[in-house]
């Protein structure tokens, strides 16, 4: 899995990940391969969390998305995810189901975003949250998400914060490792 991670701190957004790719027993660590967990797509940063299928898919969809990707705003968000769950359908081949009694299809996806507007979580039933501080995802979330809120008030960075919350995960989340892979940019 991975450990992902998105701050918003003194006017500075950073998204962060870590670089290792698990499949089943086996770990791919960036010695090995260049595991880049967040592209660019516009002036927006995007990480991922679950299968490396994900990542070139994503890329790819978004990108010819064009104008029709939206990332500022949490309803803009909502729009393009939703345009996007359908692509992933027809033209992907995406499986959409989960569990037996979903409310939804799944888009099989979790994803970070960050942009001068803000930080934004989609889960996959296309929930959209607007952060304020910092959020985590992927299966080192827990130990990130608690390394950043111990720091949050004690440090003035939001690319240290990020980049604390990655190590902490890699540090204790066995599916997770360095290096650490961040980006900051300044919010409006």
């Amino acid at each position: 899995m991975t450990t992902c991670v998105v701050v918003r701190k003194n006017n500075e957004i950073a998204i962060a990940a870590d670089s290792l790719v698990t499949f089943g027993d086996t770990r791919l660590s960036h010695a090995y391969e260049s595991n880049e967990k967040i592209f660019q797509i516009g002036d927006s940063y995007i990480a991922l969390a679950g299968t490396t299928a994900h990542f070139p898919v994503m890329k790819k969809l978004l990108t010819e998305m064009d104008k029709d990707c939206k990332l500022h705003t949490r309803e803009d968000v909502f729009e393009t995810f939703t345009r996007a769950h359908q692509i992933l359908k027809e033209k992907f081949f995406l499986n959409t189901k989960e569990e037996e009694d979903d409310p939804y299809e799944s888009s099989q996806i979790t994803t970070l975003i960050a942009n001068s507007s803000g930080i934004f979580g989609v889960y996959s039933y296309r929930e959209v949250f607007a952060f304020e501080r910092f959020w985590a995802i992927g299966s080192g979330k827990t130990f990130a998400l608690g390394a950043m809120y111990a720091a949050y008030d004690h440090l003035s960075s939001a690319r240290a914060i990020a980049e604390l919350g990655v190590n902490a995960g890699a540090e204790f989340d066995k599916s997770s490792s360095l290096p650490c892979k961040i980006f900051s940019l300044s919010a409006q």
